[in-house]
């Protein structure tokens, strides 16, 4: 995997060239289609802009991205290409604009190579929902990648491209990254703009990051992060430089363990790689404290009442009458619609949108949809409260280490359980990253996720990059 970070003074001095870095890309994305990351490549955009930032360089005016090759989920607007959000039901998309991420990525001469395959409009966790196929873990290509952002993660794994930008709303930027072997981070819900992110949840969904290492997501979030006018839901807070905290050490933190991110599920190999963690942080100095979040089995029933109802609002837009596919319009208004979401959305997104539908439905509303939104506030306040015992909640991303493809495709619930850990955080607003722990005993890499408060991105992302560096060494 290629490492901006480590890249970027090479860049700017020129060698080597940011042309040269995108031919060598898509050569490695047409040499690496077995893994069907790539729903859409943007070849001559690609040079045509390399050419642009090699210039600038030359002329000293580099941004603070040049060079970066990056790709981007597939449910990110974009003016150029299509956006399926892997999804039929988007066939012939060209959005008239760029999301504000996109925006903000190619003003610091980030260079955007393509767009990911994803879990259809991120719903799902293995990146086998996808209306163009599955995606393809490089680490075992019989492997999913997890999901919904498998293709971003699969991109990065393989070093077809050095980042890329996923969505997460239960997990969809950290699963995958843990599942084959990559940082994965989400934000502080608010603290990047969601504007031409096409919606699934509105009140969970956020822009994240995948990276090769904790240094380069840093880089990455300092450019996206930020108010935004155009979204009501960003957050005017002010933007840390966080790559200045990437030099902190854990001497005198308090480091969380929930024991109920311990228990049944857990696969052995797993449990052991966090205790690895765990002894690396007590031997920096920082004091392990158990804590409890009590409302955690809570946890996955609460998310998919709440993603679902708002699924099944948000995804009512697709109808064939503006954008999109359109099917059965001879037959009369409701024939199209009908034919047109039939045909157009894929089982798992039905099923999604039938189950929101019926939630929010009269005589359920208050027996479903409003109470999840009270255990919601209650999960918060259980991590509210873990937060004045310890600085960060560390953890398992995922119970397990990535599976077979079709292993769990017809059995939901099994699916929704890869969730388990990563959906609480979501709920609560919290910011969180996943990086590599070790491996199992087939080599599988294995995902460790440090849990912050509100807006804590600085010092989350400083403790994440001493852990890396200690672990670095043992991970073979």
């Amino acid at each position: 995997m290629l490492q901006y970070s480590r890249l970027r003074q090479q860049i700017l001095n020129g060698t080597p060239g940011c042309r040269s870095l995108v031919e060598e890309s898509l050569k490695k994305i047409s040499g690496e289609s077995v893994l069907n990351a790539f729903l859409s490549v943007h070849k001559d955009r690609a040079l045509e802009r390399a050419d642009i930032v090699d210039q600038k360089i030359k002329q000293g005016r580099a941004g603070r991205l040049a060079g970066m090759i990056l790709a981007v989920k597939d449910n990110l607007v974009m003016r150029h290409g299509a956006t399926t959000c892997g999804s039929k039901i988007l066939s012939g998309f060209n959005s008239p604009y760029d999301a504000t991420v996109i925006r903000r990525l190619e003003s610091e001469d980030a260079i955007i190579v393509g767009k990911t395959n994803m879990d259809e409009f991120g719903m799902g966790s293995s990146s086998e929902n996808s209306a163009f196929g599955p995606v393809r873990n490089p680490v075992n290509r019989d492997l999913i990648p997890g999901g919904s952002s498998g293709g971003s993660a699969a991109a990065v794994a393989a070093g077809l491209v050095m980042n890329a930008l996923g969505t997460d709303t239960g997990g969809s930027v950290r699963q995958p990254a843990a599942l084959t072997g990559v940082v994965g981070l989400r934000p502080t819900y608010g603290r990047v703009s969601r504007y031409g992110l096409v919606a699934f949840a509105s009140s969970l969904d956020q822009v994240g990051c995948l990276s090769p290492c904790v240094a380069d997501s840093a880089m990455l979030l300092q450019v996206i992060a930020g108010k935004d006018e155009k979204d009501m839901t960003s957050a005017d807070e002010p933007v840390p430089d966080y790559q200045a905290a990437l030099g902190m050490d854990v001497k005198g933190l308090r480091i969380g363990l929930p024991g109920e991110y311990f228990g049944e599920g857990l696969e052995e190999d797993v449990a052991e790689a966090i205790e690895n963690a765990v002894d690396i942080f007590r031997d920096g100095g920082a004091e392990i404290r158990s804590v409890s979040l009590p409302h955690t089995d809570y946890g996955i029933a609460t998310y998919y009442l709440i993603c679902t109802a708002e699924a099944s609002s948000n995804l009512a837009r697709f109808d064939g009458v503006r954008y999109g596919l359109r099917m059965g319009a001879d037959g009369g208004l409701d024939s199209m619609y009908e034919q047109t979401r039939s045909l157009g959305f894929g089982d798992e997104v039905k099923r999604r949108i039938m189950l929101g539908t019926y939630v929010l439905s009269a005589g359920y509303y208050d027996a479903y949809y409003r109470k999840a939104q009270k255990v919601r506030t209650m999960i918060r306040r259980d991590y509210e409260n873990a937060f004045r015992e310890c600085d960060f909640i560390v953890g398992p991303t995922s119970p397990t280490t990535a599976f077979r493809i079709g292993e769990k495709v017809n059995d939901p619930m099994s699916m929704y359980l890869s969730d388990v850990y990563t959906v609480t955080g979501p709920l609560a607003g919290i910011p969180a990253i996943s990086l590599p722990a070790g491996k199992d005993g087939s080599g599988l890499p294995i995902g460790l996720q440090i849990t912050g408060s509100a807006f804590g991105e600085e010092k989350l992302l400083g403790t994440a990059c001493w852990l890396e560096t200690m672990l670095s060494s043992s991970i073979v």
